[in-house]
């Protein structure tokens, strides 16, 4: 039998429209499917949900949320520490158009983000750019494609990783191609510290650079990154490694080793205090090998193959270590 005081409360629970259930609890792991997927499920197995945007606002923080099938499933943004994978479904991403962004890290400062095996490809339609990265302690990119992303800036990048604090950015077995402006821009705001490490990362195709490093933002912070066993090739009007500051402002290093830096406008550059340090690469059948500007370094171990560009430099010879 009822008590008194239990019927008050669940007649005010109705009168209020309020349900006694109990909320539906995130999960550790979900799952999105484009063949039996609904973002009215709860994202489990059985009940996978059809978006990334559902499947990550119903995962827990340090959570995974797994592709079942191929498909698109929508643009994300990212607030918290979580993995999206594709362990070889087949194609599984996201198309961008509308000066949107495929996918959007916007987190907590120790948070901790990674994508695997995912494909984020520009439609058209107003442009946009592929990934974008504003705030997150990191960022690891795995086996993903980026590719064909057009517009005007903030759009026309393939991965924009622009922190506003100390943040790391990691791609390995990753192709970044066609997009209108930069393959991969790395431009801290404020006093950010960006640290980034490529690895196996194919840079083709982009119409202003490969990777694109930029301090000239920054007040106090510095940005630097590692390239290894990588190309940025075919960057016909642009450039495939570019590094550069204005004094004052945020420190920029580049370090690329074993790298294939071929058919470009300008293999390497590099800009005001920017530095750059070069060894056991290949730079070939560029219109320029390379050119420092305004304080700009580029420096070599002396194990480098120079050869076949229409001019070997701006300067006779990249200075030995």
């Amino acid at each position: 039998m009822k008590t008194a005081s239990a019927s008050i409360i669940l007649a005010g629970l109705l009168a209020l429209g309020v349900s006694a259930a109990p909320a539906q609890a995130q999960l550790a792991r979900t799952y999105v499917s484009a063949v039996s997927g609904n973002d009215g499920n709860d994202c489990n197995r059985l009940t996978p949900c059809r978006t990334f945007q559902v499947a990550h606002d119903n995962t827990l923080a340090n959570g995974e949320i797994t592709v079942l099938d191929p498909g698109g499933y929508g643009a994300v943004t990212i607030s918290k520490t979580i993995s999206i994978i594709n362990d070889g479904v087949g194609e599984a991403g996201v198309l961008v158009s509308g000066g949107l962004v495929g996918i959007t890290v916007n987190a907590g400062a120790t948070d901790t983000v990674s994508l695997r095996g995912l494909t984020i490809k520009g439609i058209g339609f107003g442009g946009g750019s592929g990934i974008k990265f504003i705030n997150g302690a990191s960022l690891t990119i795995e086996n993903c494609a980026v590719r064909n992303l057009t517009g005007a800036d903030p759009s026309g990048h393939g991965i924009l990783f622009q922190p506003s604090g100390q943040a790391t950015l990691a791609v390995t077995n990753t192709i970044i191609a066609d997009n209108s402006l930069n393959g991969i821009l790395l431009v801290p705001l404020g006093s950010a510290i960006a640290k980034a490490a490529l690895n196996r990362v194919e840079l083709y195709n982009n119409g202003f650079a490969g990777l694109n490093m930029l301090g000239s933002f920054a007040s106090g912070g510095a940005l630097s990154a590692t390239v290894t066993d990588s190309v940025a090739a075919n960057q016909l009007g642009g450039t495939g490694f570019l590094v550069q500051t204005v004094a004052g402002h945020a420190s920029a290093q580049l370090i690329l080793v074993r790298s294939n830096v071929s058919n470009n406008a300008l293999g390497v550059g590099a800009a005001g205090p920017a530095v750059g340090y070069i060894s056991q690469s290949v730079i070939s059948s560029n219109t320029t090998a390379w050119t420092t500007a305004s304080g700009g370094a580029l420096n070599s171990y002396g194990d480098n193959v120079v050869i076949g560009n229409n001019n070997q430099a701006s300067q006779p010879l990249i200075p030995k270590l």
